[in-house]
């Protein structure tokens, strides 16, 4: 890939790693309860994934919005995300491991093209909605919302990186035919 300087064999281990920090930001994304949504006069008015708040300090009313369908489908998608990222990880795990091979390669990206897709949707509709159920005056989208976007940019890089990793397995098992720059006949 990059003949100055990059071992594969020292560095097969950072689409994992890559994989991980996704994981962990779906986790912020999903478990985040101080919000995706602020006003900006202050977090007088904020909502998650899971509910709605109005109030400050102790005087805070919180309403689920797991009864509007849009917000179940938000949850539903980014959870079976969060849960097919898991096995993808697990799954890069193991291929960098064992022997790679160039159709699981393929097959972890395309689970992750997969999961990129669904929370795409997901992050669309939850703003979408938002705006025309809940919407009052001026909000910013919080950093647990960035983070959603986060794991999902990552995903989709990853997808495009583990496809194409096909053509380096030689190099990444460490089998590759030494390469000459100038050959005499």
């Amino acid at each position: 890939m990059f003949r100055c300087g990059v071992d594969y064999k020292r560095c097969r281990w950072i689409m994992p790693l890559l994989l991980l920090f996704a994981v962990i930001f779906d986790i912020i994304a999903v478990a985040a309860k101080s919000g995706w949504v602020e006003n900006d006069d202050g977090p007088s008015h904020y909502a998650s994934m899971w509910d709605e708040c109005r109030g400050i300090d102790e005087n805070v009313n919180c309403r689920t919005l797991m009864d509007e369908s849009w917000a179940k489908a938000v949850a539903a998608l980014m959870i079976i995300g969060l849960i097919i990222l898991i096995i993808a990880f697990i799954l890069s795990i193991v291929a960098m491991c064992g022997t790679p091979s160039s159709g699981f390669f393929i097959g972890i990206g395309v689970l992750l093209f997969i999961i990129a897709i669904l929370q795409i949707i997901a992050l669309i509709i939850y703003p979408v909605n938002f705006n025309d159920k809940i919407f009052e005056g001026q909000y910013f989208y919080t950093w647990a919302y960035g983070f959603g976007w986060g794991a999902t940019i990552i995903c989709l890089g990853c997808s495009f990186i583990f496809c194409f990793l096909t053509k380096y397995i030689e190099d990444i098992t460490g089998n590759e035919k030494v390469k000459y720059f100038y050959e005499s006949n």
